[in-house]
């Protein structure tokens, strides 16, 4: 096999930013607990919006709203879109929830990307369509 060389080689790096530190920063939030006993064997994180929307208003509690009852939701409709997908590196999949009090739940996009970490094992993150 010959040999390949790095076109990168002679480029300096000005900045990385693990995933460790998106964690760390609040950009990612672990759910990889509540993910395992929705039966994920990968660590999951969502990202900061997606929590924001998995964790409902008090006028949403009021109504029997829970971040759990809605991680649930998403982590019930990812495994569906994960069993029927032809490639399993980004799920797109759109669970349903309620985001006004008296309002019926509404799709909301997502997509789930699964890709290395930090340490290069394999990790879900759940994130709006529009964010990387």
């Amino acid at each position: 096999m010959e040999n390949i060389e790095n076109p990168f080689a002679d480029f300096e790096v000005i900045s990385t930013y693990s995933r460790a530190q998106a964690l760390e920063d609040g950009v990612l939030v672990d759910v990889s607990a509540l993910a395992r006993e929705a039966g994920f064997k990968f660590p999951v994180a969502v990202t900061r919006a997606v929590w924001d929307v998995l964790d409902p208003s008090d006028d949403l509690k009021a109504q029997g709203q829970s971040w759990t009852g809605r991680a649930w939701d998403m982590f019930t409709i990812l495994h569906h879109a994960i069993r029927i997908a032809r490639d399993c590196s980004e799920v797109r999949f759109s669970p349903l929830f309620v985001m006004e009090p008296g309002r019926s739940p509404k799709p909301l996009a997502l997509r789930a990307v699964c890709g290395p970490a930090d340490d290069a094992a394999p990790v879900i993150t759940v994130m709006l369509p529009n964010e990387d």
